[in-house]
């Protein structure tokens, strides 16, 4: 096991961001930087002031809503227990809160192969377009007599800041972000694994995104995929010599880990196969 972090262990920060309103978070995983397999994690603790416009990007996300509703507008609304998968090119929102909300969203590199930015990076970016105009609820206004177009969404302001060029967004099979309500899914039994239980909510994108959840009775196993990044809803257990329990992220590297649950629990399995850019 590459990574196990205890959500307990992990302070919370008030982060800056392009859009309006207070961000807190919780860092807790990343990839590996400047590459397409890139990647971030983050526990997002957003609050009544919270507003980001409808706009795309070119990078997938998954996000698994847990205290709080969060609204996406046109696209509906998350609700706790939910999980929502965003792909690259496909228009969100806009995004606004009546309440205090809590939501695990991982964004990652998707089959495009467009990559992520890191978020030291895309921060870096926004402090230098500063010089050039201001950022106003998720959008960048630049004056007219500066070139470019006026306003513009926040981050794809950045991301042509970085990379000298126009952000060119890829196609999706989707039309609209993907919601999903685990309850409404029925379990599976985990072949070769007794006390184990899958609901398989998807596998999405070229990338062969599986979306899954798992459930493990008391002193149940079961191999948790290579490449993957995983969520504990609920329970507690240990994998090798690490232990995990509710609200733990876990991440495996090039070969599969066990997991054993000392107690029934239920875990959020996100296996991301490595990109195939031939």
């Amino acid at each position: 096991m590459e990574a196990v972090v205890n959500i307990t262990d992990v302070p919370v920060v008030e982060r800056q961001h392009a859009r309006a309103g207070l961000f807190h978070s919780q860092s807790l995983l990343h990839g590996p930087e400047g590459t397409p397999e890139n990647f971030y994690l983050q526990l997002s603790h957003l609050h009544n002031d919270f507003f980001s416009p409808r706009h795309r990007h070119n990078f997938d996300q998954v996000r698994v809503q847990l205290v709080g509703d969060a609204s996406f507008t046109r696209d509906g609304v998350m609700r706790p227990g939910m999980v929502g998968y965003f792909p690259e090119g496909v228009y969100y929102g806009p995004q606004e809160n009546s309440g205090e909300s809590k939501t695990l969203v991982l964004q990652f590199g998707g089959a495009s192969g467009s990559g992520y930015i890191s978020e030291a990076r895309f921060q870096e970016g926004v402090e230098a377009l500063k010089a050039f105009g201001t950022f106003e609820k998720g959008v960048f206004h630049r004056p007219k007599e500066g070139g470019g177009r006026k306003n513009q969404d926040a981050y794809e302001a950045v991301w042509e800041h970085i990379h000298g060029r126009k952000l060119e967004y890829p196609k999706s099979e989707h039309e609209e972000p993907v919601f999903m309500d685990p309850a409404a899914f029925a379990w599976a039994d985990e072949p070769g694994a007794a006390g184990v239980r899958r609901k398989l909510l998807g596998v999405f994108s070229a990338r062969k995104l599986r979306i899954s959840v798992l459930g493990l009775a008391a002193g149940a196993s079961v191999p948790l995929a290579a490449n993957s990044i995983a969520f504990v809803f609920s329970g507690r257990g240990r994998t090798g010599t690490q232990e995990w329990r509710q609200h733990a992220t876990l991440r495996t590297g090039e070969a599969a880990e066990t997991l054993t649950a000392v107690e029934a629990s239920e875990v959020l399995e996100l296996h991301i196969p490595h990109l195939n850019l031939a």
